[in-house]
């Protein structure tokens, strides 16, 4: 009788099934890529951990809601506090006050800083819809700024900024149309000055995007181009990108943990032979958030906000530059959400 052979069985490797797993999330599909954020904005995330708001002296800022959408602001500052010192929400619109006392640096050609106490009050209208933002402000310097942000349709938005000024030649306007598509985001730019420029930017695939920018400065006879690269995950954030005006801009945030993050970057002007290197943090506690960064030049610099109480804010703000001997140090309180 013969023997039976039973046939041979192939067992397949234990760690076979995993890999077909992994193989099959692997799989991306580009026909769905998310769309990147604007190309202006490649930074954003560095921006917030190495670029604070900084301030000198003492600062107080009170917010309350007068309705859903329009709303009055006063404002006793400085020039050197110019910008944005508050935040609305979508569909909420408040009074804004803030007061500010502190010396203001001036422009020498010495190496030595000179300040002089000087400040000015500064009386606005903010008008805050789902698909407009109206923002104006006058000052008694004879400034006016106002900007724009209206939502033409769903994928199309309309941003516009301009500042009129008593000085010759220093008022200046800017109107941006901000082209919002599946996978990519176009943006067409017009200033004062015959300024024009255009920027684009694609996802190429799940993390990354590459974009371009073009400008023409039609005033000064100059011209130029620009690309920009960013990867981003869930854990850090890269991004590059460099002009043919000689600079070149990298960065790197890492995020340690839900309230901790690292960032770096590195600034290069090949014109002017000018490098900058910087190191930063923020950390997120339930009550506080602090923010600091160390730079090449030897500039240390810290921002605290503490929540005393619902509605009460307590802010420290302090730059040390040990290059320039310059040393400044503020703090606050705001009041209200």
């Amino acid at each position: 009788m013969a023997t039976l052979i039973p046939p041979s069985v192939i067992v397949p490797p234990a760690n076979s099934k995993s890999a077909a797993v992994e193989s099959e999330k692997e799989k991306v599909d580009y026909l769905n890529l998310p769309c990147p954020i604007p190309y202006e904005e490649i930074h954003r995330e560095a921006l917030m951990s190495l670029k604070p708001e900084l301030f000198e002296g003492l600062r107080f800022d009170f917010t309350g809601g007068l309705n859903q959408r329009f709303s009055l602001s006063h404002s006793y500052v400085p020039p050197l506090l110019e910008g944005k010192r508050c935040s609305l929400s979508d569909n909420k619109c408040v009074p804004f006050i803030s007061v500010f006392m502190g010396p203001t640096e001036l422009p020498t050609q010495s190496a030595d800083i000179v300040k002089i106490p000087t400040a000015h009050y500064e009386f606005g209208a903010n008008f805050i819809d789902p698909q407009m933002m109206l923002i104006g402000r006058v000052m008694t310097d004879g400034r006016v700024n106002a900007r724009v942000k209206c939502d033409l349709s769903e994928n199309l938005s309309l941003k516009a900024n301009g500042q009129l000024t008593g000085e010759p030649h220093m008022s200046h306007g800017m109107v941006n149309f901000d082209y919002k598509g599946k996978d990519y985001r176009t943006q067409f730019q017009l200033g004062n000055g015959a300024l024009l420029g255009a920027s684009y930017i694609q996802s190429v695939g799940p993390h990354l995007s590459l974009g371009g920018e073009v400008f023409w400065a039609g005033q000064h006879r100059k011209s130029g181009i620009g690309y920009a690269a960013r990867y981003n995950t869930d854990k850090m954030v890269a991004a590059g990108q460099v002009a043919s005006t000689g600079m070149v801009a990298l960065s790197y945030v890492q995020k340690i943990s839900d309230k901790v993050s690292l960032a770096s970057d590195f600034m290069y002007n090949y014109m002017s032979r000018d490098v900058t290197a910087s190191f930063g943090y923020d950390y997120i506690l339930r009550q506080c958030r602090l923010r600091g960064k160390v730079d090449s030049n030897g500039c240390a610099a810290a921002f605290l906000e503490e929540r005393l109480n619902m509605g009460l804010n307590f802010i420290l703000s302090a730059e040390v530059d040990h290059k320039k001997k310059d040393y400044k140090f503020g703090f606050g309180l705001t009041v209200g959400e």
